[in-house]
């Protein structure tokens, strides 16, 4: 009978420690779920940036011409596209388009601009839309005759040098940023679908813009032309139905293109490229992704 409590005496202290232990390692030591939630959790926070600091420099398609809006045509869409990818706490986009300028006349500005030199500077990302008013001044000066590509191979060359430039200019300014460079769409296709030539020769010009920012260090070429050129049959292309609107398309209207001006996009036609612009930047983020 004395054995029985004996051994009932440490039962009960067995019974105890056991229990006492695993209360202490309860408390103690933290679930693994719970380490692996705050892992991934610090992970994600190290993949967004502070602030995004976009730069954007061109032509009439960076100013905004005909974004009934007045708000900078696809700067703005796109500072919104990528707010919503919740890549950085912050974007900030600074807008320096000139409606009218060609690639030399960019040049000339990014030279003597201080607020763009400095804008510039602290850019992660650099936006050029360039070449368009280049290519026009071609074909205003040859209006009178058949167009053919051996009339714009010359001009291009010519186009290109600038093009050097002006990326020289930009890197010697920021070595680091990311250049993104729109090509040219045709806006006479509906509207002269027998001026087959001119489809031809701004292929001919994206090709050749697009060979040049393929030569250059941390540049990507945005093509839009296939995007823009035969207008939007369908919503299902658009991220933005607010932005879009009521759209149906007319045989001979182009409904991406302003009604003002039959050239420059409208509403539409600056998200299209806003997406177009985005969806490089966030294909190519490993190239300007900061997470340190």
């Amino acid at each position: 009978m004395k054995m029985f409590k004996n051994n009932r005496a440490l039962l009960l202290l067995f019974v105890i420690v056991t229990a006492a232990t695993f209360l202490i390692l309860t408390v103690t030591v933290p679930e693994a779920e719970t380490m692996l939630t705050d892992t991934a959790a610090k992970s994600a926070e190290k993949q967004k940036m502070d602030i995004l600091r976009l730069t954007s420099i061109g032509d009439s398609l960076t100013e905004g011409i005909g974004d009934l809006t007045e708000e900078g045509g696809y700067v703005p869409l796109l500072q919104k596209n990528l707010e919503e990818l919740e890549i950085a706490e912050v974007v900030q986009a600074d807008n320096f388009g000139k409606s009218g300028d060609r690639s030399d006349q960019i040049l000339k500005r990014i030279k003597k601009d201080d607020s763009l030199q400095q804008s510039v500077a602290k850019a992660n990302l650099i936006l050029l839309t360039v070449g368009g008013n280049d290519l026009m001044k071609t074909v205003k000066s040859d209006i009178f005759n058949d167009i053919e590509l051996a009339t714009f191979k010359k001009p291009l060359k010519t186009y290109q040098a600038y093009l050097q430039k002006i990326y020289d200019e930009l890197r010697n300014l920021n070595p680091t940023a990311t250049i993104y460079q729109l090509g040219i769409y045709n806006p006479f296709y509906l509207n002269f679908p027998d001026l087959t030539e001119m489809q031809d020769v701004v292929d001919f010009w994206n090709q050749g813009s697009q060979e040049f920012v393929q030569s250059q260090d941390n540049a990507y070429f945005v093509p839009i032309n296939d995007d823009i050129y035969s207008g939007l049959t369908t919503l299902a292309t658009t991220d933005s139905s607010e932005t879009a609107g009521s759209v149906t398309q007319n045989d001979s209207i182009n409904n991406l293109i302003s009604g003002e001006d039959n050239f420059h996009p409208n509403n539409l036609g600056y998200q299209i490229i806003a997406n177009a612009f985005r969806d490089k930047i966030a294909g190519t983020k490993q190239s300007w992704l900061q997470t340190n």
